[in-house]
């Protein structure tokens, strides 16, 4: 069943992946389609069959499938490991995967490339579920470049569009640079530890915690001594916020919307940028023994949520909006993570995969149905041309801002609670952000709904007799995911955070129990309060009072500015490191290869000598006057030689 789960996406990327090398017919994208799709929908299937057998008991399956590196003493194998923590990993992914299979039959119907497009989307599955299926950080790091990869090819997958080029290349430098973090540290824990294995480095890291061990505690990096566990965690930690796009490293994910949707779907909304959060929660063992590091990550976990909840407040593109709130909610994880709130940080990673992918294959419907555009401004009005892509996209709507009894009202209010009721580092901070947030949530999440399904339409009249609700292969996927939006939170919160969690966990995760029972009433419910304090402030100013959005905008338009341009990351970013880079490359290019290599080099010899030899093979006339008189030359020149030593 395991070897199934994780290797039938790779089966189906072989076989589509084939497919897309012959000419282009029906049936073949057929054939690809159906294959991918029934594949992924069987890992599906029998995933979510794990996680339910076991949701009672905290059993771990490991499978060692065959050694990968063995160089004397050190062996790395490669392993199939199920703990809890990998099976909701395995629904989230294998589910999602799924339905965004089969939602791409829909959506890429005209496209001459789905064959392609089916691999890609499989290629990714495999690497997401090699990564999660891990026992040791080798393997982890296998499939977290392999997932790496997969986004690059599905980002830039049109790639005849350069902003879809841009894209592509831009999330691939970007993670490079957490990814570099993450190398380094699996090669401190290496250096440390002797292996690669997560039991043997947690085991050594608690006995070098409690000085029962001969290991260094120290490293020297960069010529400072630094805690050897706070150094391993600070770089792996570097790697989680390039692929969660934390702050600083977060300039990739809005781009990334130049993909296909089912794209953004299925990497930026539910699977990939969650993979950071997996690595921390699957090492809070060894996280736990540095609290001032999980101080760090509840900073920039609760900076990146307001941080993309406030631009989103003003962005205008469909896809974007929801790209700043998959930004936003995963710092909401990362401060539960540095609060000590695995479980919760956990929960909301399982919730927000639902809600999250029906907004994106929501606005995906959207897109499709008003001829590929996206800005909300041009929309308006499409309640009554699409009415179920309306009532699906608001079910995910409330979902994400915590309405009650909803998934997201679990999940991100067991956040916020243990923000409140934790001691450590920036704990405050974070509850105080996380309030902050949910307004902004609210807000910008039915602004999008406002301006793009009530009020008068805006879509170009010769466009109109065109809008039409999306096939039933589309909608299909939505009312799946809107299922699970609505109801996922309320069924499984015992497990996750309630009097089910010790059973469920089992020692998958450092866990910490803080007592909801006794928050106070305000705080208890300041969340939901918040929550429709940011509806009703969309709903007077996009629907009631339609002049006073743009009147704040021009009263406050530096502010305005600085939120459109989402705090200058780009600019910033560009003057730093993009134009110097370019004008050390031109440096490189025109001056040192192209004068002085070319000029001095192999080309420039190349070059004389073809100069001489023109120049000389005109002495060549043919005339026998003409080498007579050259001879004559010469024997004059020798005599001349000759005499002259004589004397």
């Amino acid at each position: 069943m395991y070897y199934a789960i994780v290797f039938l996406p790779l089966l189906g990327f072989f076989i589509a992946g084939l497919f897309s090398f012959i000419s282009r017919n029906k049936k073949i994208d057929t054939a690809s389609q159906i294959i991918t799709v029934v594949l992924v929908s069987i890992v599906a299937v029998l995933s979510a069959y794990v996680f339910f057998v076991h949701i009672n008991d905290h059993s771990v399956t490991h499978i060692k499938l065959f050694d990968w590196i063995a160089v004397g003493t050190f062996v790395v194998s490669w392993s199939i490991y199920v703990d809890p923590v990998t099976r909701i990993m395995l629904v989230v992914i294998s589910s999602v995967s799924a339905l965004v299979h089969i939602y791409s039959i829909g959506y890429m119907s005209h496209d001459n490339s789905k064959p392609r497009f089916m691999a890609y989307l499989s290629l990714f599955t495999f690497a997401m579920l090699a990564l999660v299926t891990a026992d040791n950080f080798l393997q982890l790091f296998f499939g977290w470049e392999g997932v790496g990869l997969a986004s690059y090819l599905l980002i830039g997958f049109w790639y005849n569009k350069p902003t879809a080029n841009a894209a592509s290349i831009k999330a691939f430098v970007v993670n490079r640079v957490g990814d570099f973090g993450l190398a380094l540290g699996i090669f401190a824990i290496f250096y440390l530890f002797g292996t690669l294995d997560y039991a043997e480095v947690f085991q050594k890291s608690a006995d070098l915690a409690a000085g029962k061990s001969d290991l260094s505690s120290s490293i020297n990096f960069l010529g400072y001594e630094i805690g050897s566990l706070n150094l391993i965690c600070f770089l792996l930690f570097i790697g989680a916020m390039g692929k969660s796009a934390q702050i600083f490293l977060h300039t990739w994910l809005p781009d990334a919307m130049e993909g296909p949707t089912p794209v953004s779907a299925l990497i930026h909304a539910a699977t990939m940028v969650t993979a950071g959060v997996f690595l921390v929660v699957r090492c809070s063992p060894m996280y736990d023994l540095t609290p001032d590091i999980l101080s760090f990550i509840t900073f920039i976990g609760a900076t990146t949520a307001i941080f993309a909840a406030s631009i989103g407040l003003v962005q205008n593109d469909i896809k974007r909006i929801i790209a700043y709130s998959t930004c936003s909610q995963l710092g909401y994880m990362f401060f539960a993570v540095g609060v000590g709130a695995y479980g919760a940080a956990m929960f909301h990673l399982f919730t927000h995969a639902f809600f999250k992918a029906l907004l994106f294959l929501g606005a995906g419907s959207v897109i499709h149905a008003v001829n590929d555009e996206q800005d909300i401004r041009k929309m308006g009005g499409l309640s009554n041309y699409v009415p179920f892509t309306h009532m699906l996209m608001i079910v995910g709507t409330i979902s994400l801002m915590g309405f009650p009894f909803t998934a997201g009202y679990y999940s991100k209010d067991a956040i916020i609670e243990s923000a409140y009721l934790a001691s450590s580092g920036f704990s405050s901070y974070a509850f105080i952000i996380g309030l902050l947030g949910v307004v902004m949530t609210s807000f910008y999440s039915w602004r999008l709904i406002f301006l793009t399904f009530n009020g008068p339409i805006r879509v170009n009249e010769k466009d109109i007799p065109n809008i039409h609700e999306s096939p039933n292969v589309m909608l299909i996927p939505l009312i799946a995911l809107a299922i699970g939006a609505l109801f996922s939170g309320f069924f499984f919160k015992e497990f996750f955070i309630g009097s089910g969690a010790e059973s469920f966990w089992g020692q998958s995760i450092a866990l910490h129990h803080h007592d909801h029972h006794h928050i106070p009433f305000l705080i208890y419910y300041a969340p939901m309060i918040l929550g429709f304090l940011g509806l009703l402030l969309a709903w007077y100013m996009y629907l009631k009072n339609k002049t006073l959005a743009n009147n704040i905008a021009k009263l406050n338009e530096p502010l305005y500015q600085f939120l459109l341009n989402k705090w200058y990351f780009d600019e910033l970013y560009d003057f730093i490191f993009v134009r110097p880079a370019k004008m050390i490359g031109n440096f490189f290019w025109k001056i040192f290869d192209g004068y002085i290599i070319d000029g001095f080099g192999p080309d420039g010899i190349a070059k004389t000598v073809l100069i001489l030899s023109n120049r000389a093979k005109k002495i060549q006339t043919g005339y026998i006057y003409h080498y007579a008189f050259a001879i004559l030359i010469g024997v004059s020149l020798f005599i001349t030689y000759f005499i002259y030593r004589s004397f």
